[in-house]
């Protein structure tokens, strides 16, 4: 069955919500929003549509407005823009269940508005309309919306034909959409595709979605993975996904816990095989545990026949050893009970948090944002620093370079990681293990006192928990 949905949109929400709390028109109004006490050089998180006919932008610094421009600076008030927001979610809820309605952010929200049109007799365009006139009369504040046979295309609609529209409504359908935005330039004006999938598609004459629709579908998984299939359904104007998709959602994983979880009890058996295992290893003339250094004078010499290191040093190793050269996943290694079990490494992660009682949210939000953003990622953590994959486009980005064995090994040892607990208790491991492992090193523990050795190190670990 076919489905209709609404896209709604609140105009510079933050800007609008402080010229009607002081009695003016936002449409009229140059209002900018940022922390006067600040310099010149302060951003300003939203600007009023009235200054942005004068062809300011919305992100910009107050030192770039124009002095020829008298405004008002009024300080953010993350809380107000908060509660305004509930209060037009109370809006939605007169006219749509909450079963259709997703919000997609503080002043964005999509509904599905299929099983309401018969019920009050109205066009998708005159509900939305309706809701638009409820919003302003209950709250002051103007809206857009798009109207669309599919989330992407109601998004679609919204993002680009609804600001061409007198009633500030846009409405597609997947032949509308192909006949009006298939030539449509810039691609970056299309929802989900950013500046780094625009220059991706650059060099090769993909400029529109009609290029990226009749373009090789082949050429483009190879170039952007499993994202390349979202990438051709928007192309189309097709969008699989659903209000009953995203409402039926749950995560694949759930985690409850309280205090240190460790993998097995102990004393246990596998773990004092896996013990005897180490204690082999270490004692093994052939393995080393050196610095970087060694490692690599090894390696320069022809000395040492492989090594466990980061991605740092792979490209002056791979001068030392030219076609010799390889790169691999840590190994699988059988025990003495005859059993295997996969070598693997612990996997952290990066959690940016903005302040909520910070002097400078406006600032403070866009840091976060840009140093997150998977352009930013790739940036840093692959042409700058190469490292391990910290989303998507990297990780794709990486298995694309095929001369780059170090950071495509690297991917594929995370897949056999096991995820760092982010309990603050995990600190009380190190020390413990950094001792067991030293211990091993200096063979002061050996198979003959592995049982003893294990359990002290549990109960090191265990002992500050409480």
């Amino acid at each position: 069955m076919s489905r209709t949905y609404l896209c709604i949109d609140l105009k510079s929400f933050y800007a609008s919500v402080e010229c009607v709390e002081r009695n003016l028109d936002p449409m009229t109004t140059n209002l900018v929003v940022a922390d006067p006490s600040r310099t010149e050089k302060t951003i300003c998180l939203a600007i009023t549509p009235a200054m942005k006919a004068l062809g300011i932008k919305n992100r910009c610094r107050i030192f770039e407005i124009p002095k020829s421009v008298e405004y008002i600076v009024a300080p953010p008030r993350m809380q107000k823009y908060v509660d305004v927001s509930a209060d037009i979610y109370e809006v939605y809820l007169k006219y749509i269940s909450k079963e259709d309605i997703h919000v997609y952010s503080i002043d964005e929200a999509f509904m599905d508005v299929t099983d309401y049109l018969d019920l009050y007799r109205l066009s998708a365009r005159e509900l939305g309309l309706r809701i638009m006139s409820d919003i302003y009369r209950t709250t002051g504040i103007r809206a857009t919306c798009g109207v669309g046979t599919n989330l992407y295309l109601a998004k679609v609609a919204l993002d680009i034909t609804a600001k061409h529209a007198e009633d500030f409504i846009g409405e597609l359908d997947e032949n509308g959409y192909r006949t009006q935005l298939w030539n449509h330039r810039p691609l970056t004006d299309f929802w989900r595709i950013g500046s780094g999938t625009a220059r991706r598609l650059e060099p090769y004459g993909i400029r529109t979605m009609r290029d990226i629709a009749e373009a090789d579908e082949d050429f483009l998984y190879r170039l952007f993975g499993i994202d390349a299939e979202l990438l051709i359904d928007h192309a189309w104007g097709r969008e699989p996904v659903t209000m009953t998709d995203i409402k039926s959602y749950r995560s694949h994983t759930n985690c409850l816990g309280s205090g240190q979880v460790l993998g097995s009890d102990y004393p246990y058996e596998k773990g004092l095989l896996v013990g005897n295992y180490l204690a082999d290893l270490a004692a093994n003339k052939k393995f080393a545990n050196q610095d970087g250094p060694v490692l690599l004078k090894g390696f320069e010499n022809r000395t040492l026949g492989a090594s466990f290191t980061g991605t740092w040093d792979a490209e002056l190793i791979k001068g030392y050893l030219g076609d010799d050269y390889g790169v691999t996943t840590l190994p699988e290694v059988t025990l003495e009970d005859g059993s295997t079990i996969q070598l693997a490494s612990m996997m952290n992660f990066n959690l940016t948090g903005v302040n909520a009682q910070t002097k400078y949210p406006a600032e403070a939000m866009l840091l976060a944002e840009y140093l997150t953003n998977s352009e930013s990622a790739l940036k840093t953590r692959y042409e700058l620093r190469p490292g391990s994959s910290t989303n998507k486009l990297m990780e794709e980005t990486i298995a694309a370079d095929a001369d780059n064995e170090a950071l495509q090994a690297l991917t594929d040892q995370s897949k056999l990681s096991i995820m760092q607990t982010s309990i603050p208790q995990v600190a009380n491991f190190w020390s413990p293990a950094e001792a067991f492992g030293a211990g091993l090193m200096n063979q002061t523990i050996t198979r003959d006192n592995m049982q003893e050795s294990l359990d002290k190190m549990v109960q090191n670990t265990l002992s500050k928990l409480g």
